[in-house]
């Protein structure tokens, strides 16, 4: 990235502009003012043709003289204007979330509403906490679906995000997509991530449920291992009890959790990641912080600026100012002793 600035070498030096400025103002508007010839009536003095513009402009000579003067402190100051090149050195890592979307998320034993909504505002906070890792998005019930692809452009994925929506809120027509394909999961951001040539490589898989539908997780975490892709995996709730869970009638009934933990610690060890559990809102971002912390990117941010001095056109103005201000004493504003 590229931006213009602005310095000056020895801002020190403008401070030299104020010197003649106060004698100026003192001796024009505030040292007051003594008659050198006195009258018994000032009318005498009045020749009814009032002040012409010599005199109303008399003190323009001064006036440029004083900008010119102004002029000459600040390139004195040496003005530079300089471009600032951010350069970064290294590479971001590539990172796929995928996220369970099944009817299940809609449990209420997370905050602020339920598992979905809750994972989506910790994700949020994940993905504005990176700053040079490409991020992609895939959801998934009983299949799998891209959501974004790998991308720089967070406020992107971050608005599809916020679009991702529960299946079982998708109509009537979705009610044959419930379920919870895992492998698919996997596998699709396995091929998101496949032709990927970051330094790392990462899926972070978030789920509450059971693999089925699909392929088998297994397997998948064998071809992300085969890629040489990690896979973390963050199970969403209690392994064992009952979970509030509310009906498109608007009654809650309370069902078992079927969290897999098992497959999912499987998954990770087979992918070199890791597995967490949350079962609640704190929790869950303190996972999300923990990965944060151990998928960094390896990228340096260096900045250059080269600075071109700009006196030179401040110079030239006050070289055409004190020639104005000359001629002007010369011709139409001369004097006489």
């Amino acid at each position: 990235m590229i931006t213009e600035e602005l310095r000056f070498a020895h801002p020190i030096l403008l401070l030299l502009a104020i010197v003649p400025v106060l004698p100026y103002l003192w001796q024009k508007w505030l040292k007051p003012e003594r008659a050198s010839l006195r009258f018994s009536d000032v009318r005498l003095l009045d020749f009814g043709g009032g002040h012409g513009w010599r005199v109303r402009l008399g003190s323009l000579p001064d006036v440029l003289r004083l900008i010119a003067w102004i002029l000459l402190v600040v390139a004195l100051a040496r003005p530079q204007s300089g471009s600032s090149m951010d350069v970064l050195r290294g590479q971001g890592i590539d990172i796929v979330i995928a996220m369970d979307i099944s009817s299940s998320m809609a449990a209420l034993d997370f905050e602020p509403r339920n598992r979905l909504d809750a994972a989506k505002d910790v994700i949020r906070d994940f993905i504005e906490g990176r700053e040079f890792d490409r991020i992609g998005l895939v959801a998934f019930a009983r299949n799998a679906y891209h959501q974004a692809p790998l991308t720089l452009d967070y406020p992107v994925v971050l608005r599809l995000l916020e679009d991702m929506r529960l299946i079982s809120e998708l109509g009537a027509g979705a009610a044959g997509l419930d379920g919870t394909a895992i492998g698919l999961g996997i596998a699709s951001a396995v091929n998101m991530l496949r032709d990927s040539d970051a330094p790392s490589r990462v899926i972070i898989l978030l789920t509450d449920g059971v693999n089925n539908a699909g392929l088998d997780p297994l397997i998948a975490a064998e071809i992300a291992q085969t890629l040489g892709i990690r896979v973390y995996t963050v199970g969403m709730g209690r392994v064992d009890g009952e979970i509030p869970v509310p009906l498109q009638s608007g009654d809650v009934i309370m069902m078992e959790s079927d969290l897999d933990e098992p497959t999912l610690q499987r998954v990770a060890q087979i992918a070199d990641g890791r597995y967490f559990q949350a079962e609640d809102t704190a929790e869950l971002q303190a996972v999300y912080a923990e990965i944060n912390r151990l998928e960094r990117s390896n990228v340096e941010r260096q900045i250059f600026v080269r600075w071109q001095d700009q006196a030179a056109i401040f110079i030239l103005l006050a070289l055409m100012l004190l020639t104005a201000e000359i001629i002007l004493k010369e011709t139409l504003f001369q004097t006489v002793p």
